[in-house]
């Protein structure tokens, strides 16, 4: 897919929703991932939720992307992390 024909214009805030098992630790671990690229992802930027079993745990991060270029780097250090089950 060329840059041209992607629906994103940057720099723009992007939403991003990652999902892992529940712990006290994962979603600052997500915080940390995203705000390695991008920088300091505030707290408010944040938002959490719990399955209905208490099992898993989706974190919603609003933050300034610049380019599609820290756009892919974020995707991939969350594939390489081990507690990231799903990312949307």
């Amino acid at each position: 897919m060329s840059a041209s024909a992607t629906l994103e214009q940057f720099p723009c805030v992007y939403t991003f929703k990652i999902f892992g098992r529940r712990s006290d630790h994962f979603a600052e671990r997500v915080r940390a991932i995203i705000a390695a690229t991008l920088g300091s992802v505030p707290y408010d930027a944040l938002t959490t939720r719990e399955s209905s079993g208490g099992r898993y745990l989706s974190v919603t991060v609003l933050a300034r992307v610049e380019s599609r270029a820290q756009l892919e780097r974020v995707y991939a250090d969350l594939r390489a992390e081990d507690e990231v089950l799903l990312y949307i």
